[in-house]
C-alpha cells in the first residue's frame, strides 16, 4: 500500500496554510491603512471651516 498520495496532500495543504500565513497580515494591514487614511481624510475635512461664523 503506498502512502505517496496522503504525503502529496499533506505537502499542497501545508503549502496553502504557509502561504496563507504569509497573505493575510498583509491583506489586514493593507485594510487597516485604508481605513486610516479615509478617517484622516474625514478629520481634515470636518475641520476646514466651510463658511464664517459670526
Amino acid at each position: 500500500m503506498s502512502y505517496l498520495s496522503y504525503v502529496v496532500a499533506s505537502y499542497v495543504v501545508f503549502a496553502i496554510v504557509l502561504l496563507w500565513d504569509f497573505v493575510a497580515p498583509r491583506l489586514q494591514l493593507r485594510r487597516q491603512l485604508r481605513a486610516a487614511r479615509q478617517r484622516a481624510a474625514r478629520t481634515a475635512k470636518r475641520d476646514v471651516p466651510m463658511e464664517l461664523n459670526r
